[in-house]
């Protein structure tokens, strides 16, 4: 039987992403390069940490980890990862707005849910057939989950740069959770860690 886990970078002070989310600027307004160089520019060096976020079943995300728009979905968007997408499974993608899936190249499919996060997270397990569902993000969606104790295993892959408080933090309006540290490994770009559910 497989476990939730959850991969999130983040800056210094907990941030995910800036705000002002928009089509030229995924991860809002600040510079994403800081956020997101261990895994596009240094991914040699993090392989392991870049292989595991996306080796699961099934997977979980928010609206705003698909799309860059509010409201109803723009029928043309297909996300941000072109024809062929990095998860070469069932990804449901929590929404208050109704579509139809959208099958892409390499296996992936994109399910989207209306009826809260943790819906998506038990379609997503009875899709993985087993293996692990992986919570993808965004920090929103992610805090829901930890919330409700749906994660098992959380990583953190903190880079050495603050946001400066803004935009949208891990562990916003989450209550007080118990995690047993399982890991750390450091790189000059990156110190990822790892943390699980007491007694899994």
């Amino acid at each position: 039987m497989g476990i939730v886990h959850a991969d999130i970078g983040v800056t210094l002070d907990g941030y995910a992403s800036g705000p002002n989310q928009r089509l030229e600027k995924p991860f809002g307004d600040f510079p994403v390069e800081h956020l997101h160089t261990w895994m596009f520019e240094h991914a040699e060096e993090n392989a392991d940490e870049v292989a595991a976020i996306t080796d699961a079943g099934a997977f979980v995300m928010g609206r705003n980890m698909f799309s860059p728009t509010r409201g109803e979905h723009d029928p043309e968007w297909r996300g941000w990862w072109g024809d062929n997408p990095p998860y070469h499974g069932p990804v449901f993608v929590v929404t208050h707005h109704a579509r139809e899936p959208l099958p892409m190249e390499g296996g992936t499919t994109f399910h989207f849910v209306t009826d809260g996060v943790e819906s998506a997270m038990a379609q997503a397990k009875a899709a993985a057939g087993g293996r692990n569902v992986s919570v993808t993000g965004g920090a929103e969606t992610l805090n829901q989950c930890l919330a409700l104790g749906l994660v098992d295993e959380l990583r953190l892959h903190v880079v050495p740069f603050t946001a400066g408080d803004q935009g949208s933090r891990v562990f916003a309006g989450v209550p007080q959770i118990a995690l047993e540290a399982t890991s750390v490994r450091h790189t000059p770009h990156v110190t990822h860690l790892t943390y699980r559910r007491p007694g899994l």
